[in-house]
């Protein structure tokens, strides 16, 4: 009875019903044993050293790397208008037309009205509307005032030769 196998008349390997799946899993669990044995997995890097399970029981840890990953922060409405608030200047700049720097304060004060309307999610809400009149013409301020600094410094920097300036002639091939 050292015999491995049971004698034919005991064991019919047809009679047992074994899907695709089940016969992977005991396959893979098969060979993982067999190197087991072999010493293959001794002396791997990482071993004795404990895992890093911190968002294992966690069910949101897919959002959750998600974000870390995206760089994504959600922030209550109110703090989130505060931030938009403190970089609308900055915004502004970046824009070339009064028309869309007016725009963008409007779009802005709506967004501050639509939070004051809603029930509070998180800190009350301090910001307030802009006056749009006045923040444009805020903007259009330090637009000259940067078309200004450009000028002085194109000057400074530009050679002067007696107030004129040299142009490049084209020869046309013939």
């Amino acid at each position: 009875m050292s015999d491995e196998h049971p004698p034919a008349p005991f064991f019919n390997p047809y009679a047992v019903a074994i899907d695709d799946e089940v016969a992977i899993a005991l396959l893979a669990e098969m060979h993982v044993r067999k190197a087991i044995e072999r010493g293959e997995f001794d002396d791997l890097p990482g071993s004795g050293k404990p895992l890093d399970l911190r968002d294992l029981h966690d069910p949101d840890w897919w959002l959750k790397a998600f974000m870390r990953r995206e760089k994504l922060v959600v922030l209550p409405p109110s703090i989130q208008l505060r931030k938009d608030d403190a970089a609308l200047d900055g915004r502004l700049d970046e824009l070339w037309s009064e028309d869309d720097a007016r725009q963008e304060v409007e779009e802005f004060n709506e967004r501050v009205l639509r939070g004051r309307y809603q029930p509070p999610a998180g800190p009350p809400l301090v910001t307030m509307p802009r006056d749009v009149d006045a923040t444009v013409a805020a903007w259009a301020e330090r637009r000259a005032a940067r078309a200004a600094q450009a000028r002085e410094r194109r000057q400074t920097e530009a050679p002067d030769d007696d107030g004129r300036r040299r142009r490049r002639v084209r020869r046309r091939r013939r």
